[in-house]
């Protein structure tokens, strides 16, 4: 049963595709009040209740206990005492006594205070929102409702579901060459090679440097041909240079956010001085998904979208102030205070709220200042590409994710999970994110394995790919000053070749599982307690996960650790992978169990009456052979599971592509 609740006049998101007409009578379950313009929505926890959802947020699985501001940030120093990322879901799911979910539906910041200033009250803050209320019988069936509300999850290619190595720092056709033989000589596989914002000429989004790349075209088809596939950044911004045809093009029509007097609105990013294509215009939205066609006739196939929180580095008039600043207390003695404000007039100049304010939109005739639509800025330009995409080729496939997003934007593309740091902390931070993430609709997610930011090492890096082989995105990405942390690159080369190959092993029950979660608007990754809803000891682990319909997975998170202990909330067959296609395989009854775990394998568990496709080892998706597929089993009667053997790139073989096996104890 879904309620819709109407407070205040929101904006459009187009989050829900299911039309719902407003309830009547108040807002059941919570005590209602305005406060200096804001709506507060109060709800007193039970003391076992648990609190899912947010999306891509800090902390654990269960958010209770924390302050959470969903208001899309770009900064990449993610620690614990964090309360924005780059996305903003703002769907909970609230588990124990009573159990209901609820969407704060609104292009605005939002706070959920989860029993952070009262450690029995959850408090959410907002303006201008519709609030729906579902209520069914467990906490799956309300994910699958809301998941209905909301939309079809984006599906990709099935080669987007391969190994891809990235780094901000591949300068070249040299570069990309040397990586591409890097994987090719050391026998391990690989799907895409990501290209940062150094294949652009100056920074210019849908430009390409001859002089860095002779013949994209070229080398797009040549790797292509061999199964990997190039995979460019898109930034937000555009810059302002004359002759540059994006910029004028955008100029002459309108394109563009304004400030409050509709004149264009200059901010700068990584090409300096530019402009912000108004994608929450749909005249503009298109005009900016069209320019994709450039890159698009050259052969590329995937992109991902960046730097579109908006990140503003600064606004000219700003930047001159604080140049004025500094100048003027030039020569004196600074104490600790005067040196702190001058520290600050620099470092305010990043995303300062007073810039966000100054930006303006076209929304339904009107200009909207930013501030009030800022969460929906990252969905719109992903949506701009993805609506471009199926102009271009209606039935075809394209791989397209961002890292700023709202709910809405799953339909038309994934996400990642930011800059991260090569720290064990987000190796379980990422652990922890993907029931969220999933809940919220957003189903191809990933994050930077190894970490973006810090040096990685060989056993942290070991352990985030034995966890990244199950995440729909599996990408190595690092930023340019860390050392290098490809694959190849480290001594034990054995052990990346083999859980690499893992991957691929896995793939025909992974890809089926998450095709069969998008076209039924179901989890792929669930807690524990979701299954189990019965069994308290479920409820409080919070490093273990569900996925798809078989499997069980327990990571290893912790340094230095040669194994972890588990908790089987059934009896399960715990399968030890040292390879694609050797493991072994033991029965375990329900229990807590210490398990080693050695750096060179993947330990994972088969649930009873289940069982589990596995195809060998290949270098890459186009490669795999899915025709001999082996089985892994756990029954004791006969069963039936439906493998998706899809063309890989088109949508309408979606529907009708599953292949059904039936097998024997």
């Amino acid at each position: 049963m879904i309620g819709k609740y109407r407070f205040g006049t929101p904006f459009a998101t187009d989050a829900i595709v299911r039309e719902c007409a407003l309830s009547k009578g108040a807002l059941p379950r919570f005590r209602v009040e305005e406060k200096e313009g804001n709506v507060l929505f109060s709800y007193t926890l039970d003391k076992k209740d648990c609190v899912f959802g947010l999306g891509e947020q800090v902390r654990g699985i269960n958010k209770r206990g924390w302050l959470y501001v969903s208001y899309n940030e770009d900064d990449p120093e993610i620690y614990e005492s964090r309360t924005s990322l780059y996305g903003s879901h703002n769907f909970i799911l609230v588990s124990g006594k009573e159990t209901f979910g609820v969407f704060f539906d609104t292009a605005g910041k939002v706070t959920f205070d989860v029993g952070y200033t009262d450690s029995d009250e959850l408090v959410v803050t907002a303006r201008d929102v519709d609030v729906y209320l579902i209520e069914e019988e467990s906490a799956l069936e309300i994910v699958h409702t809301f998941r209905g509300l909301i939309g079809r999850s984006y599906i990709p290619p099935k080669w987007a579901f391969g190994f891809g190595q990235s780094k901000w720092g591949y300068k070249n056709e040299t570069d990309i060459r040397e990586v591409y033989e890097g994987f090719e000589k050391n026998n391990m596989p690989l799907d895409m090679i990501y290209m940062d914002i150094d294949y652009m000429q100056d920074y210019k989004d849908f430009s390409v440097n001859k002089e860095r790349f002779p013949d994209l075209p070229a080398l797009s088809a040549e790797l292509k041909e061999k199964g990997v596939y190039l995979v460019p950044i898109i930034d937000a911004a555009i810059k302002e240079e004359k002759g540059y045809t994006v910029y004028e093009e955008c100029l002459k029509g309108g394109y563009y956010c304004t400030d409050a007097q509709g004149k264009p609105y200059t901010v700068a990013v990584w090409p300096g001085e530019s402009l912000l294509p108004d994608v929450l215009d749909p005249a503009s939205r298109h005009w900016f998904g069209s320019q994709y066609k450039t890159l698009l006739d050259m052969g590329i196939e995937g992109f991902w979208n960046d730097m579109n929180e908006p990140a503003i580095f600064y606004s000219p008039g700003r930047l001159a102030q604080a140049i004025d600043y500094v100048a003027s207390v030039k020569g004196q003695n600074l104490d600790t205070h005067a040196y702190n404000k001058v520290m600050g007039a620099v470092t305010s100049l990043h995303n300062s709220p007073e810039d966000y304010a100054g930006l303006h939109h076209k929304i339904g005739g009107k200009r909207v200042s930013h501030e009030k639509v800022h969460n929906l800025y990252g969905y719109n330009m992903t949506r701009g590409a993805s609506e471009y995409f199926a102009e271009y080729a209606p039935d075809r496939r394209y791989l397209l994710f961002s890292r700023s997003s709202y709910i809405g934007a799953h339909r038309y593309g994934g996400i990642w999970t930011g800059d991260n740091g090569s720290w064990w902390s987000h190796l379980k931070l990422n652990v922890a994110q993907m029931p969220g993430m999933d809940m919220c609709g957003f189903l191809f997610t990933g994050a930077d394995l190894g970490g973006h930011g810090w040096d990685t090492t060989e056993d942290l890096m070991l352990r985030w790919l034995a966890f990244g082989i199950f995440t729909p995105l599996m990408r190595n990405h690092a930023t340019y000053w860390v050392r290098p942390q490809e694959c190849y690159v480290f001594k034990n080369k054995d052990a990346f070749r083999n859980i690499l190959g893992m991957r691929y092993s896995l793939l025909p029950y992974l890809y089926s599982e998450f095709v069969r979660a998008a076209l039924n608007n179901r989890m792929l990754f669930k807690p524990l307690c979701f299954e189990y809803t019965q069994d308290e000891r479920a409820r409080t682990v919070e490093d273990q996960l569900l996925v798809g319909d078989s499997l069980m997975i327990a990571p290893v998170v912790e340094q230095n650790a040669e194994g972890r202990y588990v908790y089987l909330p059934e009896r399960m067959k715990l399968i030890r992978m040292k390879a694609g296609d050797r493991y072994s395989e033991s029965v375990l009854e329900k229990g807590e169990y210490y398990i080693p775990v050695a750096l060179d394998e993947v330990v994972f568990f088969l649930r009873e009456g289940k069982v589990l496709p596995l195809a060998k080892p290949a270098k890459n998706v186009k490669s795999l052979d899915e025709d001999h597929l082996s089985w892994i089993k756990f029954i004791s009667e006969e069963t039936t599971y439906d493998v998706c053997r899809d063309d890989g790139f088109t949508l309408s073989a979606l529907e009708k592509s599953f292949m059904r096996y039936t097998l024997k104890p």
